[in-house]
């Protein structure tokens, strides 16, 4: 929730405080409050929304949603916008052959350091997940948690043990091979814009193979880049700070050989604290029978 900068809020105060404190001056995910007015801070995108549907008139509302728009098919689609390291796509970005997924319960600080955690081998491409804890916004890394997290641990059918997690899944698109020899054409593609007033323009597209096994489901992560030792982290990590999952139920069909490409472009709403520059797109397929057919990411130079 955004709360103007003169009003004084306590409890929002103590919670950067004790993140203040563990993280030894510094705060993983806290930054400076957006100035009043700003959209992304809005109670409705709280949940980590993707356009808050605030109790305007309908032409105000329609108006910001223009404007909305506008931006972020400029920061997708111009020229000019796509010429700066913001604006970037998974275009020619190998294809992970594994997919390491890492979970940490916020109630465990010590998990963040482990020095055990795994890190990602060659070919591998690690994804961070951070479930809220039982200890609630006293939670040592409540900042970076995400409701999501907890979905998707269930949906995997994992459980925490002494506070961590991971799971690795084969990528299928790392060993398709063509007649040619040739690296096989990629079916998935994610794009990210610029951000704007709080809000990431992006896109995901995906080409359904004819043997894929139906329904699919489509993952979108924003993820914030961390390199090891950030916070006394032994691993380089993606952390996930924002989610959306496309509702693809159903497929265009062309002729009947071939399939019109699933896509969605939308703005996601960027969580306090993170860092635009170091914002990065990840997104995979699964199929019915939970395989990770396809991973994609983006790839906005040094």
């Amino acid at each position: 929730m955004h709360i103007p900068s003169s009003v004084p809020n306590p409890a929002h105060a103590a919670r950067r405080a004790r993140l203040s404190r563990f993280w030894g001056g510094g705060c993983l995910g806290c930054s400076e409050r957006r100035p009043a007015g700003d959209p992304a801070g809005s109670a409705a995108t709280a949940k980590g929304g993707v356009v808050p549907r605030g109790r305007t008139g309908r032409r105000a509302w329609r108006g910001w949603v223009a404007r909305l728009a506008g931006a972020l098919l400029v920061a997708l689609t111009s020229p000019a916008a796509l010429a700066q390291p913001a604006s970037c796509s998974s275009d020619g970005v190998p294809v992970p052959a594994v997919l390491r997924e890492r979970f940490l319960s916020a109630d465990c600080a010590d998990c963040w350091r482990d020095t055990a955690t795994p890190g990602a081998e060659p070919g591998m491409l690690a994804l961070d997940w951070v479930l809220p804890g039982t200890q609630g916004d006293e939670a040592p890394l409540s900042a970076v948690a995400r409701p999501e997290a907890a979905q998707r641990l269930a949906r995997l059918g994992l459980a925490l043990a002494a506070g961590a997690a991971h799971r690795d899944a084969p990528v299928q698109a790392a060993t398709r091979r063509t007649l040619s020899r040739k690296p096989p054409p990629h079916l998935l593609r994610v794009v990210q814009g610029q951000a704007l007033g709080g809000y990431l323009g992006v896109e995901i597209r995906y080409a359904t193979p004819k043997r894929a096994v139906t329904p699919l489901t489509a993952w979108l992560a924003m993820v914030e880049v961390l390199p090891e030792g950030t916070e006394g982290s032994p691993v380089a990590r993606n952390l996930v700070r924002n989610l959306h999952t496309p509702a693809w139920n159903s497929e265009v069909l062309l002729s009947k050989t071939k399939k019109a490409p699933l896509r969605d472009l939308r703005a996601m709403n960027i969580p306090e604290g993170a860092h635009p520059a170091n914002l990065r797109l990840i997104g995979w397929i699964e199929d019915a029978r939970g395989r990770v057919l396809d991973v994609a990411l983006t790839d906005c130079g040094s």
